[in-house]
């Protein structure tokens, strides 16, 4: 999955990090012949970088950043009483992940994007990446709510 680059800043060691729209970080280190990124060495490369798109292998296999905290909750929804619109495609804003969270019953969870779909029951949550258009579908009756994470400040 692609991720655009937010910043980039340097490790101990000197190397460049790219931090990632989603919340993730990844060396981008120049190292021909296995990795030509002559642009991080720079201050003009680096600057044209940022806002680029970087392969982002973590939210493939839908991995949390670090440092993230949950900031708000929703209510507990029912088969009967789930909105609408998570229903349908939809997304969290950017920089927010969130978990969702199943107390009963089950839950299939569908992320077109990345062709996966996942069920859900109180043994299993989804992963919810930023931006990323996902839905959910009841299986039967239900208790769920939705945890949001975002940065530590």
């Amino acid at each position: 999955m692609h991720r655009a680059i937010t910043a980039l800043v340097q490790d101990l060691a000197g190397d460049w990090i790219a931090i990632l729209v989603c919340g993730h970080r990844q060396h981008v280190r120049h190292r021909p012949p296995f990795a030509d990124r002559s642009w991080v060495e720079s201050r003009e490369g680096r600057e044209l970088h940022l806002g680029q798109d970087l392969e982002c292998p973590l939210c493939a296999r839908f991995e949390w950043p670090a440092d993230f905290e949950p900031y708000k909750r929703t209510p507990e929804f029912s088969a009967a009483t789930i909105p609408a619109g998570l229903l349908k495609d939809h997304s969290t804003k950017k920089g927010v992940w969130a978990k969702i969270v199943v107390l009963e019953g089950g839950l299939r969870y569908t992320v077109d994007a990345l062709n996966a779909t996942f069920i859900l029951d109180r043994t299993t949550t989804g992963t919810v990446q930023p931006e990323v258009l996902h839905h959910i579908a009841p299986l039967g009756a239900v208790r769920f709510y939705v945890e949001f994470y975002r940065t530590k400040v």
